[in-house]
């Protein structure tokens, strides 16, 4: 490129040389979903955010970020070494299941979690609110994805019944990097697997629970 607009011919490492010297890295680029609204995550970060964060504090309340993730017992992540030409096998259990979780961090890094077996739906996101709820001694204001479980009627009616508990906010479409709750869950997918080796499915008794 350099050479086809100035006519001057640069090594590539000669460039690297360069962007070094300006200041720039070589760095992975995060990833941003092209259906996502800039003028909303603006509005968001100028107008939303603020908002809510004057809210809780006139109610003396709790700001939560939350989300939810599925962990299977089939998944492996990373590489290992191995010889030239022959695959790495890793053993691992033939009795595919998986389990899930909704959790809840808030700005002051207190974490809730409550792991769960069936499909995320209105009824564990009730579930879920119900039991987050029993944990705060006042209002919690809860910020979230547009899931269609947390936009459902069901959360609504539920939220009706409980407006002094939990108030819903919900994040720009598109918008996961505006959720820290979202990087628990990537740190639980990548490290999971490599320092624990799923054989059975959780215990019954296990389910439902929501630990701080």
């Amino acid at each position: 490129m350099i050479f086809k607009l100035y006519r001057v011919r640069f090594t590539g490492p000669g460039v690297g040389k360069y962007l070094k010297r300006w200041g720039l890295t070589f760095q992975r680029p995060d990833k941003r979903a092209v259906e996502q609204d800039p003028e909303a995550v603006r509005v968001r970060h100028k107008e939303t955010w603020p908002t809510i964060r004057a809210r809780a504090r006139a109610d003396n309340g709790e700001v939560l970020f939350a989300d939810q993730v599925g962990v299977r017992s089939d998944q492996v992540t990373g590489r290992i070494w191995g010889e030239r030409g022959r695959t790495p096998v890793v053993r691992r259990t033939g009795n595919r299941f998986s389990v899930n979780a909704m959790s809840a961090i808030s700005t002051k890094g207190r974490m809730h979690f409550m792991v769960f077996t069936e499909s995320f739906d209105a009824k564990v996101m009730c579930r879920f609110l119900d039991r987050l709820a029993g944990h705060f001694d006042r209002r919690i204001h809860l910020i979230i994805d547009r899931h269609s479980a947390h936009r459902s009627k069901t959360v609504r009616t539920w939220l009706a019944e409980h407006e002094d508990e939990i108030e819903l906010h919900f994040l720009p479409s598109y918008s996961p990097e505006l959720n820290p709750d979202e990087l628990v869950n990537a740190d639980l997918k990548r490290s999971l697997p490599h320092t624990h080796r799923a054989r059975k499915a959780l215990r019954r008794h296990r389910q439902g629970s929501v630990l701080g």
